[in-house]
């Protein structure tokens, strides 16, 4: 089992920059580079949606393509989402996921616990 933890989320203004880190740990000897790994958020009173997934190459939604890049170091087990021209209806708990079935699509298997980014207009 692979424990995920978030880092990174802040108060920030409408168009600045934040990088989110998710740090892997555990997983039972399994090689991270064999995880596919995402972003989720949540904003307050909305359902959860997606916003990038990496496996061999990357997915982006719609709402952060272009704004948005999801990359990831093998060596360090963490990945990262590098977020320009922040909205503010970017603010959500954004949560990182993972999952061993190679695809981007999901079901995700693992989740971290969150971490808020919150974008004042």
């Amino acid at each position: 089992q692979v424990q995920l933890v978030e880092s990174g989320g802040a108060l920030v203004q409408a168009g600045d920059s934040l990088r989110l880190s998710c740090a892997a740990s555990g997983g039972s000897g399994r090689t991270f580079s064999t995880y596919t790994m995402a972003w989720f958020r949540q904003a307050l009173g909305k359902e959860r949606e997606f916003v990038a997934a990496i496996s061999w190459s990357p997915r982006y939604a719609d709402s952060v393509k272009g704004r948005f890049t999801i990359s990831r170091d093998n060596a360090k087990k963490t990945v990262y989402l590098q977020m320009n021209s922040l909205k503010p209806e970017d603010t959500a708990v954004y949560r990182c996921a993972a999952n061993t079935r190679g695809s981007t699509v999901g079901p995700y298997d693992y989740w971290g616990q969150g971490t808020q980014v919150t974008v004042s207009s």
